[in-house]
């Protein structure tokens, strides 16, 4: 009982470093993630699966030209979250054993990219198949990190999703400015945490940026690699 009681005691310090220490790491891997997919895969959002329904919406509306992958992103984003809910499921495991897994899982997703984007080369025909596969590959990845969010980490704010992170940081500040007292509650995502990820994000994006420039396809290893050292963090 003593020994159980100490394990879980364990689990629990290291799940409560890693809701710590990895969400801003995972905020530059979606940050990465987004931009390499909106700018080499035919303005389709990877991370923000949102955008690709405002796009159809607007193609539908306005005419154009539209991607197919912008609607398939939807129901392969909800087939990926319920097959990384089987597999969190079957593993049995839970807290930052769980969370440990599904990082993996999303380290050989990410790398699954990274190998078929330099063999196929699908940002030389952005509207092609290859482009809508690899797509379809980075949204997948990044309904890992959701998943891994909900599931395994449930402390941990968004780390893809940046308007709830930046809404918290403007609040955040007012109140801290505010002579009177505080309207947001006391359990409300402190102002550092929030900016971290904000932070985290625009920089993958940037980094992102100057990748694409200079590695083409080669860019995927950045958030690769990225995934490789979460699943390392202690």
């Amino acid at each position: 009982m003593l020994q159980r009681s100490a394990d879980s005691a364990d689990d629990a310090t290291e799940l409560s470093r890693l809701e710590a220490r990895l969400p801003p790491l995972l905020s530059v891997i979606a940050g990465m993630v987004d931009f390499t997919g909106f700018f080499t895969l035919g303005h389709i959002f990877t991370a923000h699966v949102t955008g690709n329904i405002v796009l159809a919406a607007v193609v539908a509306v306005d005419g154009g030209s539209f991607h197919w992958a912008q609607l398939l992103a939807i129901p392969v984003f909800m087939l990926t979250l319920a097959t990384v809910w089987l597999i969190a499921q079957a593993s049995g495991r839970h807290g930052s054993s769980l969370a440990r897994l599904l990082l993996r899982v999303q380290f050989l997703v990410l790398a699954a990219l990274l190998i078929f984007s330099v063999i196929t080369r699908p940002s030389a025909d952005a509207a092609g198949s290859r482009a809508g596969a690899a797509a379809m590959i980075a949204v997948s990845a990044m309904a890992c990190q959701y998943a891994l969010l909900r599931l395994a980490l449930p402390g941990a704010i968004s780390t893809a999703v940046m308007t709830g992170n930046l809404a918290n940081a403007v609040l955040s500040a007012m109140d801290l400015l505010a002579p009177r007292t505080p309207l947001l509650p006391h359990d409300s995502t402190p102002l550092g945490r929030s900016l971290h990820r904000l932070l985290g994000f625009i920089f993958g994006c940037v980094a992102a940026a100057a990748a694409v420039s200079v590695l083409g396809d080669w860019a995927w290893s950045l958030p690769a690699a990225l995934s490789a050292v979460a699943v390392a963090v202690r």
